[in-house]
């Protein structure tokens, strides 16, 4: 039998290493969000209104890089959780304003701490330098390959 030249997953493919850690911190931190009843979805969301008054779902689609659609989605979820408000303009029925409600608002700090845990979980262990340049490799791929949405899934 010829021997084959495909090189096993796991050797030298960058991505494979990325993906294989970006898969445990994702599913870490998805866990610690439902345990307060969310998503990272609706983390995303919530975490972008922090801070912000009325904004339309075609503003936060473009920040975040999601469709109309899905912050439509997001949206509505919230506003059944009790965590966001959709107001209609009265001159205009189809312009809405996202906006945090006291809850959503409570919960943000929360929520943030524990990405900063998880983040901590997981990095924490770097020195400052190597965190640095790992940090900047990335970013410096994100601008190279022109990348904008945030990755939620």
């Amino acid at each position: 039998m010829a021997k084959s030249n495909i090189s096993p997953l796991d050797a030298q493919h960058l991505g494979y290493w990325l993906r294989f850690v970006s898969n445990h911190v994702s599913h870490a931190f998805a866990a610690k969000l439902a345990g307060r009843g969310v998503t990272v979805a609706e983390w995303v969301v919530l975490r972008d209104l922090h801070g912000r008054d009325g904004v339309a779902p075609s503003l936060l689609a473009d920040r975040l890089g999601m469709t109309r659609g899905t912050i439509s989605k997001l949206a509505d979820r919230l506003a059944a959780k009790g965590m966001l408000t959709q107001t209609a303009d009265p001159d205009d029925r189809r312009y809405q304003a996202l906006a945090l409600t006291p809850e959503g608002r409570a919960l943000v700090p929360e929520l943030s701490a524990l990405a900063d845990r998880n983040d901590l979980e997981f990095f924490g262990h770097l020195d400052p330098a190597e965190r640095e340049r790992i940090e900047e490799a990335l970013k410096g791929i994100v601008r190279r390959m022109g990348l904008r949405s945030i990755p939620i899934d």
